[in-house]
């Protein structure tokens, strides 16, 4: 459907795409990854038609359509949600704006009815089918939290502008949905659905995000942008992970093999000898074209060093915390002591109080009731959800000397220009302009300015927004070796997992429960909970009911089939484990042989599903035995 055909984008000096080709087909779902700065975004937009290559063409099939959700999407002024999502130029956008007017002016200003007029629109609106795109433009804006319809977009917060973009983005029946970080400022809710709509929509995906689950659950392809050129790799992220790490054996072993060549190559011409002919012409020249064909230089990854001052007993102390606006209650009666070991996540619904309590920790913003009290030594370091501190007039290295000119870590003491270095700023790019970085640059800036100032506790809003997934890995270790508390407020449902133990959930009207497990234990509590609640009208029935339905229910026992499937079960899961023992054989043995490695790989995948539905059949039969043990003895009672 579209081929990108050797194209080229240059910045000043920095080369982003070097003659790249590429080719979308019906049906892909594709992640674009890369580190920040690697030009992301100028290739959807490349795409979008949004921005024009320097070299090399976009070639589109005949009559094939784009809708592109930019990281910062403009509206116009004055405009209402609805004339925002029906923006578009055609008959039916034309009569679907009219019928929402008319629609609002009847119910909202009381204009008088117009029999007439309705019998005409609606007659319009039959004939050209707008009932269910009406209908589903309502139904996305419901989906990700917009209720009113009408509602002026300049009043709305940046998450609210973020979310009617979507809708807009997702309304346009396209065959090219391009999405730049869909998932940031949505709350987990929201995504969670948004993966789900994007899995069943037909038609071809192409997004960036850092969202790891995300990538994993929705896309079929990984493109992977390094130092100006393409990797594809076939599947999510975790294929993506697995296929990576091969390539980069093969290129290290493909390397290691060239400079032996060369070494020979070299030994040979320098022995200088006598015959020059034809031959010996051709071998030169091959020894050239070797040096040459240089490759990737390896990929340089952040580089962070902990470093913290020294922490004492007494941490953070919440006591009986109130905050409210106007007449909403956002914290109500909210009391926590931190440990120094702490890793807390902070969870909850977009505009429900998740920054609110964390600048009231940070010592940000007062609360109206209760207090906050800080130990002695302790230093926060405050990661804002939208650099808000950040002053982008300074030049890179005069930012972080705001801050401090070094670092004193375990390894040693780091000079802010060294540590620049670490963080993936090289010399050339020291004296740059803040305000001139990509977002994701200025994210990873504004981070190492926090880390600079060596605290004791961590507090991160929103960390994962614009930084690169590179980073984020980076980003998790740190977190893992950090001497002191770490809270943090994110959607990123990967991240909570990796580094949190605890969790703050808002549950609304202020209130906030303390949950003690990972993002994922807790997702599967509510979803028991909701369960719990959909069957309570079964606890309401009498004892007596409940023990007359149990006297008639028949006993629980095995079919034929089940019974010799439980014996022999435990057969067929050895027998499994030796077949993916001898495939790991194989596999690491064929290591230099990646067309051998392509063949094996999907094999050991196909094989680990059949052992993991196995597995599953295991436990239901074991389960299934233990209840019939437990009617046996209830019956013989």
């Amino acid at each position: 459907m579209f081929f990108l055909e050797k194209i080229s984008k240059s910045y000043t000096e920095k080369v982003l795409f070097d003659e790249i080709s590429l080719g979308i087909q019906e049906g892909d779902k594709i992640g674009l990854i890369g580190v920040n700065g690697t030009g992301k975004s100028t290739l959807l937009k490349l795409i979008a038609g949004v921005e024009k290559p320097d070299g090399g063409k976009i070639i589109v099939q005949n009559g094939r359509t784009i809708s592109y959700l930019s990281q910062n999407p403009i509206f116009k002024k004055g405009v209402t949600v609805i004339e925002q999502i029906f923006h578009g130029d055609s008959p039916l956008m034309d009569l679907l704006r009219e019928y929402e007017k008319a629609l609002f002016d009847l119910n909202q200003k009381g204009h008088a009815y117009n029999e007439e007029k309705w019998i005409s629109l609606n007659q319009r609106m039959d004939a050209m089918d707008g009932w269910g795109l009406e209908r589903e433009a309502k139904n996305i804006l419901t989906k990700l939290g917009i209720h009113d319809f009408y509602s002026v977009i300049d009043g709305l917060s940046g998450g609210q502008k973020k979310r009617i973009a979507m809708a807009c983005a997702l309304i346009e029946p396209v065959d090219l949905l391009i999405l730049d970080e869909p998932t940031n400022h949505m709350d987990n809710d929201v995504i969670e659905w948004l993966e789900q709509f994007l899995k069943q929509r037909k038609g071809s995906l192409l997004m960036v995000t850092h969202d790891r689950y995300f990538l994993d659950r929705v896309v079929n392809t990984i493109l992977e942008l390094k130092q100006g050129r393409i990797f594809t790799y076939p599947g999510n992220y975790s294929k993506y992970l697995e296929l990576k790490l091969l390539r980069e054996e093969l290129e290290e072993s493909s390397e290691k093999k060239r400079q032996n060549f060369i070494k020979k190559e070299l030994d040979w011409i320098k022995k200088g000898p006598r015959a020059r002919g034809t031959k010996q012409k051709a071998r030169i020249e091959r020894y050239e074209t070797l040096i040459e064909d240089r490759p990737l230089q390896k990929q340089e990854e952040v580089e962070m060093e902990v470093s913290a001052a020294r922490l004492g007993k007494k941490i953070l102390e919440i006591q009986h915390i109130e905050k409210s606006y106007s007449d909403k209650t956002y914290i109500s009666d909210f009391s926590y002591l931190v440990l120094r070991e702490d890793r807390i996540g902070i969870i909850g619904a977009n505009g429900s109080g998740k920054s609110t309590l964390l600048k009231i920790l940070a010592s940000k913003l007062m609360p109206d009731h209760g207090e906050v009290e800080r130990g002695q030594t302790v230093k926060v370091g405050y990661f804002s959800q939208e650099n808000e501190e950040m002053n982008e007039a300074l030049r890179v290295i005069e930012y972080i000397l705001e801050e401090a000119m070094v670092l004193k870590t375990k390894e040693g003491e780091f000079s802010a220009s060294r540590m620049l270095e670490r963080f993936l700023f090289p010399p050339s790019m020291h004296g740059a302009i803040v305000g001139k970085l990509s977002g994701g640059e200025k994210r990873r800036l504004y981070l190492l300015k926090i880390l600079m100032g060596a605290p004791n506790v961590l507090m991160l809003d929103e960390p994962t927004n614009d930084l690169d997934v590179s980073t984020l890995h980076v980003l998790e270790n740190y977190i893992d070796e950090f001497p002191g508390a770490v809270i943090v407020v994110s959607h990123d449902r990967y991240f909570l997992d990796r580094v949190t133990q605890k969790l703050f959930s808002f549950e609304g009207e202020g209130k906030i429960c303390v949950f003690q497990g990972s993002y994922s234990e807790y997702s599967q509590y509510k979803k028991n909970e909701t369960l719990k609640e959909e069957l309570s009208p079964q606890k309401k029935k009498g004892s007596k009911e409940i023990k007359e339905e149990k006297k008639n229910e028949p006993l629980l026992k095995f079919s034929y089939k089940e019974q010799r499937e439980f014996e022999t079960i435990d057969e067929v899961i050895a027998n499994l484990e030796n077949q993916l023992e001898s495939l790991d054989d194989k596999i690491q043995k064929a290591q230099s042989n990646f067309i051998e490695l392509q063949g094996l790989l999907p094999q050991k995948e196909e094989l680990e599903k059949v052992y993991q539905n196995v597995l599953d059949r295991w436990v239901y039969l074991n389960e299934m035995a233990e209840e019939i043990e437990k009617n046996k003895t209830n019956s013989n009672t």
